[in-house]
């Protein structure tokens, strides 16, 4: 056998709680210091990202981005925050008017 300390009631309790937390609006700061699978990870599970960006925007969303638009994801800039919706889920900018 393996010596493999595997403990598959944790785990499930880990899944219910991500899960859980499916279709919320999670508000973070984009600065460097979030592992980007940490954001990619919560919109796969369904969630809307406000991220205040703290630094180069470009830079800060490389690992990420591709990702997100690749699973069907939006992102967009506003006002010093990045929008990021999960698949099914688009980002109306129909009352912002000629910005």
């Amino acid at each position: 056998m393996s010596d493999w300390d595997l403990d598959l009631r944790d785990a499930e309790e880990q899944m219910d709680e991500a899960f859980a937390d499916s279709g919320d609006v999670v508000l973070g700061v984009l600065d460097g210091t979030t592992d980007p699978e940490t954001w990619i990870r919560s919109v796969d599970y369904g969630n809307t990202l406000l991220l205040s960006i703290d630094g180069d925007l470009n830079e800060l969303a490389a690992g990420f981005a591709r990702e997100i638009r690749d699973m069907g994801g939006e992102l967009m800039h506003f006002r010093g925050f990045l929008v990021v919706t999960p698949p099914g889920t688009s980002i109306d900018t129909d009352r912002l008017g000629d910005e």
